[in-house]
């Protein structure tokens, strides 16, 4: 059942990321869908800060498709799929060993089509009004229905 919550600033975007990343488990994808300038990256950010437990550097990986980050309790893959030109062109990102042993936070996910996995936590975020105000909707599928 999907959940709508106001996000009025960036500290509530950052603050929802930070719950959502202390209930990940390696093996989970995360789809965060949302228009260009939604606060898909920034949702990125705070969740591998807080799974880090430190700020770091997160780029947004528009040019290079991925980065990853080693934390504690597994790695962490940021996907931005929006150059992929087909879903298939994900097998050499890595895809299947950041499904299989990772926690994948996909950016631009409806690009990947049928290889999104149907056990996922879909994001979708959308403009609320003020500049940096957004609404969430949350969709829990698979194991996400008791976590979320």
């Amino acid at each position: 059942m999907p959940e709508t919550v106001d996000l009025p600033n960036l500290a509530a975007t950052e603050a929802l990321s930070r719950r959502i990343a202390a209930k990940a488990r390696p093996g989970d994808v995360i789809a965060l869908r949302g228009g260009l300038g939604a606060g898909k990256t920034a949702f990125a950010r705070a969740f591998v800060a807080a799974r880090l437990g430190r700020a770091e550097d997160v780029p947004s990986p528009t040019f290079t498709l991925v980065q990853t980050y080693d934390a504690d309790g597994g790695t962490i893959w940021h996907f931005d799929l929006y150059r992929l030109a087909r879903p298939d062109e994900a097998w050499e990102l890595g895809i299947e060993q950041a499904f299989r042993d990772g926690i994948s936070l996909i950016e631009w996910p409806e690009r990947l089509g049928a290889l999104l996995p149907d056990d996922r936590l879909d994001i979708a975020l959308d403009f609320a009004g003020r500049e940096d105000a957004r609404r969430a909707t949350l969709t829990p599928h698979g194991a996400w229905r008791d976590r979320a």
